[in-house]
């Protein structure tokens, strides 16, 4: 297993899991760099980086799901 689940997050336990994580915050940040560099405002840049956030984080959490010790929990 690569990730443990604590509450409600997923932390990594092992270096796949690590990559992972470092690839999604890195995907978010590169995303929302560039997404701002083209608007002037930060509420416009946040309200056009959501959605993909909300992409990434639903990947993220896809992943790190299928890969996490459910504590003997039947799926």
């Amino acid at each position: 297993m690569h990730f443990k689940k604590l509450g409600w997050i997923y932390v990594p336990v092992s270096v796949w899991g690590w990559i992972v994580t470092i690839l999604y915050s890195a995907v978010s940040v590169y995303t929302l760099i560039s997404i701002g560099q083209n608007y002037n405002s930060l509420k416009n840049s946040l309200i056009r980086f959501f959605p993909y956030f909300i992409s990434f984080s639903v990947v993220f959490f896809w992943i790190a799901g299928n890969n996490s010790n459910n504590d003997g929990e039947k799926k």
